[in-house]
């Protein structure tokens, strides 16, 4: 008895081994599956799978908007740039109203005044067309300036209001109304569009066609891929609140460092018409030539082109782009 309950058990025990190494092609199959799942979760081969996708796609979503904001370097329209100046409601129609009233009263006040015809339309094209855009200019510029000093603090609030648990449009909604302008004016308006159904890329979009600066363009892209690929909000936005205070204190560095160029480039390009203004306070019939004849006319018109070619080398000089 004892014999045969040994030459069954080693039977038995034979029988299993057959069934384990040589069965069914299904329960091979399913082995083979259950042995590469966790031989994949051990060796960490589909962590690295996920990780290569998911730089693949921010990489492709990189060039992406890097293609969208390439496309939109093209030429604003002027209701553009008035919108860029902080004149959102404004007409284009009433900026050509105000610049042709400009040139209007300055040929009045030259043929008044007895100049010659080239003085009289050298001097509206200046106040009529020249004027109202460097002042459009002046303004836009200021503004951007005022935004970017900012955008940081803005930033540095919704990174603390993610950490403590508020969701994305609540952290919006807090610099909205509490940033100055115009960094809140722009949030509200992405406020306003998310309200009504606009995405987040789209308004970002449109605050960057209103606000066109590297800063908003960085803003977008972190949101961007935040958004589509995930990961730690408060932390990108901690990094990028960090790398503009950089760009903060380099453009004051550069400024500091470029203070000379700029006093000698003001100097030197004050010094004509100031020595001009003196001779006609000091002796007018000296200079009045200047203004009467067609001689002096031409010698004005030469001056001008000259001073203004020289100027804009200097400004080319001492601009850096940074």
């Amino acid at each position: 008895m004892m014999i045969a309950a040994a030459l069954l058990f080693v039977l038995a025990l034979g029988g299993a081994g057959f069934v384990l190494v040589s069965g069914d092609p299904a329960t091979r199959k399913r082995v083979n599956s259950v042995a590469k799942a966790g031989g994949g979760g051990r060796g960490g081969r589909s962590a690295e799978q996920t990780a290569a996708a998911r730089r693949k796609n921010v990489a492709s979503m990189l060039k992406d908007i890097e293609k969208n904001q390439a496309a939109k370097k093209e030429k604003p329209t002027l209701r553009r740039r008035l919108e860029q100046a902080g004149f959102p409601k404004a007409n284009p129609m009433t900026f050509w109203m105000i610049s042709g009233g400009l040139g209007a009263v300055t040929a009045l006040a030259c043929l008044l005044m007895g100049q010659s015809l080239l003085v009289t339309v050298m001097g509206s094209f200046a106040m009529g067309f020249g004027l109202p855009r460097w002042v459009l200019g002046f303004l836009t510029a200021r503004r951007r300036k005022k935004f970017t000093s900012e955008f940081a603090n803005a930033i540095d609030v919704i990174v603390r209001s993610v950490k403590s648990g508020l969701p994305t449009n609540e952290a919006l909604k807090i610099v909205a109304s509490e940033s100055p302008d115009p960094v809140g004016s722009e949030f509200r308006t992405l406020i306003e569009g998310l309200k009504v159904g606009v995405t987040l890329d789209q308004g970002l979009k449109r605050m960057y066609d209103s606000m066109p600066t590297a800063e908003v363009g960085f803003f977008s892209i972190v949101m961007a891929i935040q958004s589509k690929s995930g990961g730690n909000l408060s932390e990108a936005l901690s990094n990028l609140s960090g790398v503009l205070r950089d760009r903060k204190r380099l453009e004051g560095k550069i400024k500091a460092m470029s203070s000379e160029a700029k006093a000698s480039a003001g100097i030197i390009g004050s010094l004509p018409p100031a020595v001009m203004g003196i001779v006609y306070v000091t002796t007018p019939a000296y200079i009045s030539l200047l203004f009467t004849e067609r001689a002096g006319n031409l010698m004005l018109a030469g001056c001008a082109i000259w001073m203004g070619t020289g100027i804009a080398v200097m400004r080319k000089m001492i601009n850096f782009k940074h």
